[in-house]
């Protein structure tokens, strides 16, 4: 019998929002329209696709504590066929220091304050209570997901959950070693748009560009294919009703340059992905 359902349904009422990972950990679309990503999710889910369901369907913005939508013939499906609980810290207001080796525990247990952990396959899980922004990376072997970003659950742990230290929300700030050029404004034109408008409000539009940020700002690698396929997706799902603004395309540009990328190379980008797009 799977357990699964029922352990999500009980960390629902608990207050913890939660969602169905396949056996790869990856997430369900949380509707019928996005199952096995038909509506052109990412294959990260990093940013939303072009659907118009009226549930948040994509990665960390699917998980939900509401008996309505857990409760759903689309949502039962998913856990029978779930293969493992993830949950939304963020939402359940905590974070998750991921430690992904020994190296990396050890670093822990000497420098960071004790509170609740979780054993994983390869390291530990550090929750502390309270919300910060995630971010990869910010040592080796070290994540934090928080904000806008999904765990897996496996099991309460043991300790007590301390609050959230300074010396933890200091490692998303930490400034890079090596010395790049200040940013540059860089002007491109909206897209004019044109077509039906399938956003039911302008906070679709919002989610999907701050979701498109975080992607961009959690590369740990391959840093000009994550930007151009971002910029792809981003004007895949806005770029032909004319929504999307100068504003909108100005974030996108600045979040590439913070990790490292050049004005030309985001230009090139935006317009490499317009011209695979047909724009």
């Amino acid at each position: 019998m799977n357990s699964i359902p029922t352990i999500a349904l009980g960390l629902a009422e608990s207050g913890l929002p939660v969602l169905p990972l396949r056996a790869d950990k990856r997430p369900f679309g949380n509707c019928r329209a996005c199952e096995d990503l038909a509506c052109g999710g990412r294959p990260n889910m990093a940013t939303p696709g072009p659907c118009a369901c009226p549930w948040p369907c994509h990665g960390w913005a699917a998980a939900t504590f509401a008996p309505a939508v857990l409760g759903s013939p689309q949502w039962a499906a998913a856990w029978r066929r779930a293969r493992a609980i993830g949950y939304h810290p963020g939402g359940g207001g905590v974070t998750v220091v991921d430690l992904d080796n020994p190296v990396a525990v050890t670093w822990a247990r000497t420098t960071l304050p004790p509170t609740r952990t979780v054993a994983t396959t390869r390291g530990e899980h550090w929750i502390y209570s309270g919300t910060m922004r995630s971010v990869n990376g910010v040592r080796a072997g070290v994540d934090i997901k928080s904000l806008m970003s999904y765990a897996r659950w496996l099991g309460p742990g043991t300790g007590t959950l301390a609050e959230l230290p300074d010396v933890v929300r200091a490692l998303a700030e930490k400034k890079p070693t090596s010395v790049r050029p200040a940013l540059r404004a860089v002007t491109v034109s909206a897209p004019a748009g044109g077509g039906e408008c399938r956003h039911r409000s302008p906070a679709y539009l919002e989610r999907g560009i701050a979701m498109a940020e975080q992607r961009i700002t959690d590369a740990a690698s391959a840093i000009h294919a994550t930007v151009y396929r971002t910029f792809l997706a981003v004007l895949s799902a806005h770029g032909r009703c004319g929504c999307l603004t100068e504003a909108h395309i100005a974030r996108l540009f600045t979040a590439a340059q913070t990790k490292g990328e050049s004005p030309r190379h985001c230009t090139d980008a935006w317009s490499n992905a317009q011209t695979a797009l047909g724009m």
